[in-house]
């Protein structure tokens, strides 16, 4: 079993550290290392302390022969730098150990019979130089001291932990004796256990292939696993409420009877479905008589325009940009372009909802009266009001249309539809990546219910590149698993897409749609912030109309941003807008400055940076697709994908 245990104890005080294997106990490791002192001290105690004839005999012979001297080695098993020894009363085990100046670097193994306790020992003298060389380089020398190790405590804790378990070649524990200096203890522990590989010129295929390999049979196996089946009881009584609600069946006598009965003077003149209305030939006055006209002064536009104050514009210097030369901000900030005097309301200021001029609030140059902007009406309809707070015709007829292009939609459907929506959760913490997830969602979309006409959809389908993924969950009441990927659908129809089944992929197969970095800098009370931003490549399409968000930590009174963006001052958001960000261009940056009233000496300010975007396309980000169970017979549409961000934070 090679080395059990490693431990660093010193000559004078208590063990420093100690290392097992998962299956070896740690009180017996620690049962060990107390025999090893106790057999230590009492074979020191026997050298400090001669018989006095031994020791007149040694003045005596103060130049002993040579045959004495190599008879009187190895007698002591501790005189040595380095050696082993057998201890333990019931539990014997072997204790490997090497003296480095004043700290015992000890191994520990089985001391089983002659041919099983050699291979062991040398196992463990290999383990033990190997945590020689870890406990030197950490300490800069062969000066080791207790305080020393202490200074270096988590880089020996872990690299003695890869010595013990026996993950550490010559290449990876050359690696790991250059990085313990270092400030990243991740990149000691993940220090490339291909290293190895890499330098002699091996591929790692395998071992991917294995890890892939591994991971697509635990997701056949957690497909396979599902299972539903319905209790004899429940099977009853959904026969008894179908009973009951099943149509009657009505007979031909029945349906004689009931039928009304047929009326001899018909109509042998047929209407023509195009031919004018009887209404077109009343007066006018009819015909306008249901519009009620509201002579209300206040529903006047001139009226409402007649008492708006606009105060004067600040002067010219404040509508110039001012240029920042701080290092990795450096750009024009702010700026406001007004018109001249001349010019209407409209020109000077386009809408008072949105921002401009560097991110400035168009609230603070106009009376703070907030007005909802209309949207365009139907041919001047909007200016026939027909009452205070009833609904725009430009909304009604948005919805109208909403309703109808839905209903067209529902009406087109002539098979069933599947997409999948996905999930991306990202955080960054400034350019590196720190957690990262992306669940996925397979949706059926039914025909409707009238459309069904009572049928069920029923119908199999096949799941392709399930090798990215982790977990999944079925929804087991309307989709069961046939295995190899393959699943059966049998529901009712609904008006709402049903998700039949989730999935979260591994976070190291998981796509990042963008990358992002957030940079602040604190300088006395002056806070600059800065956004950079790159798309993937491999994307199937850019991603468009992505918001980026960055939470201020006070309200500010004085702001410039670089472009142009909306300022939230309830909420202190300030947000940017990118219609499209090319899939190969550069790498994009926002700046943004403000003075704060916290200086840089009494601490630094927490500022969060969030990514929405959402888009669809006919391949998904994971890979994942939905395929007919036969080629041959196409029972269900695969419709185009869709895909959003989540938690997508940059700190």
């Amino acid at each position: 079993m090679a080395c059990l245990a490693l431990s660093l104890q010193p000559t004078n005080g208590p063990d420093i550290m100690l290392q097992t294997r998962e299956w070896f106990p740690p009180s017996r490791a620690l049962a060990a290392l107390s025999a090893f002192r106790l057999t230590r001290l009492s074979q020191s105690s026997h050298r400090a302390a001669p018989s006095s004839s031994a020791s007149a005999s040694a003045q005596a012979q103060a130049h002993p022969s040579s045959d004495d001297l190599d008879s009187s080695l190895g007698d002591d098993p501790l005189a040595a730098s380095s050696g082993q020894v057998i201890v333990g009363v019931e539990s014997k085990y072997r204790v490997i150990y090497r003296l480095v100046n004043s700290i015992y670097v000890l191994g520990v193994t089985t001391a089983d019979d002659q041919a099983r306790a050699a291979t062991n020992a040398f196992d463990c003298i290999n383990t033990v130089n190997q945590a020689v060389s870890v406990v030197v380089a950490a300490c800069r020398g062969v000066d080791v001291t207790p305080e020393k190790v202490h200074r270096k405590y988590p880089e020996v804790y872990m690299a003695l932990d890869i010595v013990l378990r026996g993950a550490a070649g010559a290449v990876r524990l050359a690696a790991i004796l250059s990085s313990i200096h270092g400030d990243n203890i991740a990149k000691l522990v993940s220090s490339a256990p291909d290293a190895e590989a890499r330098v002699r010129g091996a591929d790692p295929w395998s071992a991917q292939m294995e890890t892939l390999s591994a991971d697509r049979r635990a997701t056949l196996e957690s497909f396979s696993g599902a299972s539903f089946e319905l209790p004899a009881e429940t099977l009853a009584a959904g026969d008894e409420v179908a009973v009951a609600i099943a149509p009657a069946v009505v007979t031909e006598d029945q349906a004689q009877k009931d039928q009304p009965p047929q009326t001899t003077e018909e109509s042998t003149e047929e209407k023509d479905p195009f031919a004018a209305s009887e209404k077109i030939n009343k007066p006018e006055e009819a015909l306008v008589g249901g519009f009620k006209k509201i002579k209300d002064p206040a529903a006047d536009p001139t009226a409402a325009l007649a008492g708006l104050e606009v105060t004067t514009l600040p002067p010219a210097e404040a509508t110039k940009p001012t240029f920042v030369s701080v290092e990795g901000f450096e750009g024009d900030y702010g700026g406001i372009e007004f018109g001249t005097e001349e010019a209407s309301l409209n020109d000077a200021f386009e809408g008072f909802n949105t921002a401009f001029g560097g991110g400035l609030d168009a609230s603070e140059f106009v009376t703070t009266t907030k007005t909802k902007p209309k949207g365009p009406g139907l041919t001047g309809l909007e200016l026939l009001a027909t009452g205070p707070g009833g609904p725009t015709p430009a909304a009604a007829a948005g919805s109208q249309l909403d309703g109808l292009m839905a209903a067209q939609a529902a009406a087109e459907m002539t098979t069933p539809e599947m997409y999948i929506h996905e999930e991306i959760n990202a955080e960054f913490k400034e350019s590196l990546l720190s957690r990262v997830g992306l669940k996925g969602t397979v949706y059926l979309r039914t025909l409707p219910p009238k459309k069904a006409a009572g049928k069920e959809t029923e119908f199999s389908f096949r799941l392709e590149g399930t090798s990215v993924i982790k977990r999944a969950a079925l929804l087991s009441s309307t989709v069961s698993s046939l295995e190899n990927n393959l699943f059966h659908v049998r529901t009712g129809s609904m008006e709402e897409p049903i998700p039949v089944l989730k999935f979260s992929l591994q976070p190291k197969l998981t796509p990042l749609p963008l990358r992002v970095r957030l940079l602040k800098r604190h300088s006395g009370t002056l806070l600059s912030v800065m956004i950079q931003y790159a798309s993937n490549p491999t994307l199937p399409s850019p991603l468009t109309n992505v918001t980026f968000a960055v939470k201020l930590p006070v309200d500010p009174t004085l702001l410039n941003v670089s472009p142009k963006a909306v300022l939230n001052k309830e909420e202190r958001e300030l947000r940017w807008h990118i219609p499209d960000i090319p899939l190969k261009g550069h790498t994009g940056r926002l700046r943004a400055r403000m003075p704060v009233d916290q200086d840089s000496s009494e601490g630094e300010l927490d500022v969060v940076g969030m990514v929405r975007f959402s888009g669809q396309g006919l391949m998904t980000l994971s890979g994942v697709s939905i395929r007919p169970a036969s080629e041959s017979v196409v029972q269900f549409t695969e419709v185009s994908h869709t895909y959003s961000s989540g938690n997508y934070l940059c700190l």
